[in-house]
């Protein structure tokens, strides 16, 4: 047996070093979930399934429809048209079809992942029939979410590798027809684990068929957008992909011990862990979550504590969480409660 010297100790050591930041840095590597790829192109008609628009009686069929942020529902402002209701994802459209036109495409894992959500029942969700895999990079979860499917490959607890096929598309949910059939692709960041709880407290009517998979706890990011940057740089992270949105707003949360997402996305710290009176998160115009600072600032409820300045309403540029311009804006009564969401059940 060969003597166990300090020159081995050292190379096992850093072998394990190496091995641990390899894994901490795992690439996103993603892959698009269908055979159509012609968002590479540029071609957007051709990728973005388009959505039926009737504005002031004139009837249209905008692909741009199908594309992520505030693209849909046309209101008249002071300062223009502006696009009011946010679609959380992207609609990717079928390139295959049976004779009688139903959807022939298989639906892929954009990457490796676990499936940790299916709903089977389409009345359950907006969504009709969905899955959501959740993935681990830089040591955060994050959650790729594909609905309108006509059925489903996958269980729960599967583990998934890039391009495996786990579905067929579809179009099951709300206000889709065969015409419209397509894939509705999301990638998820999600706000806490307590979602559950929380959602039985404020929405006791409206029963959670879907756990802490539900859409109004997973926030949405421009995942298109992030294909686009990846190809160019592949070896970009979600942080840093995030730090080049824009802060519209900041709200700020007192000091509790149920903060789940700087858990769930310690990076959002800044490396920066130091707890004083409350914290304050900053907010993409999306609703996703960009940035938690410590703050001095002594609060007994989630308050706003700033919103871009904008001759606008904010309520349509912020999907209702915020109200009012300027020196008058506030969260209003939705936007309270999904910031309880983030302290609940303080």
């Amino acid at each position: 047996m060969r003597p166990f010297t300090a020159a081995i100790f050292v190379v096992i050591v850093v072998s394990i070093v190496m091995t641990a930041k390899s894994a901490q840095s795992q690439a996103l590597n993603l892959v698009l979930p269908t055979d159509n790829d012609a968002l590479f192109s540029g071609d957007g008609a051709a990728f973005y399934q388009y959505v039926e628009r009737d504005y002031k009686g004139t009837k249209t069929t905008p692909w741009e429809g199908g594309q992520y942020g505030f693209v849909r529902d046309p209101t008249d402002t002071a300062g223009g048209v502006i696009f009011t209701r946010f679609h959380e994802g992207i609609d990717i459209r079928p390139l295959h079809r049976a004779a009688n036109g139903d959807p022939l495409d298989e639906v892929r894992a954009i990457a490796d992942g676990k499936v940790v959500h299916a709903n089977l029942v389409p009345g359950y969700s907006n969504y009709g029939k969905y899955i959501v895999t959740e993935h681990r990079w830089d040591g955060s979860s994050y959650y790729s979410l594909y609905g309108h499917l006509s059925s489903i490959a996958v269980h729960p607890g599967d583990m998934v590798k890039r391009g495996q096929t786990i579905a067929m598309m579809g179009y099951t949910g709300v206000g889709i027809n065969q015409e419209r059939a397509h894939l509705h692709l999301e990638l998820d960041l999600m706000f806490s684990r307590q979602f559950e709880a929380w959602y039985n407290t404020f929405f006791r009517n409206d029963p959670n068929h879907n756990g802490i998979y539900n859409g109004m706890n997973l926030a949405g990011l421009d995942v298109a957008r992030l294909y686009l940057a990846l190809r160019k740089n592949p070896a970009l992270t979600i942080p840093e992909f995030l730090n080049n949105e824009e802060t519209f707003y900041k709200v700020t949360l007192p000091k509790s011990r149920h903060f789940d997402l700087q858990k769930l996305y310690l990076w959002m710290l800044g490396g920066k862990r130091n707890e004083k009176s409350s914290w304050e998160v900053s907010f993409a115009r999306s609703g996703v979550p960009l940035k938690i600072e410590s703050s001095d600032r002594r609060v007994a409820q989630p308050e706003l504590t700033y919103v871009k300045k904008s001759s606008i309403d904010s309520s349509y540029l912020t999907r209702d969480i915020v109200s009012g311009r300027e020196g008058t804006a506030h969260l209003t009564d939705y936007g309270r409660q999904l910031m309880r969401l983030l302290i609940f059940p303080d």
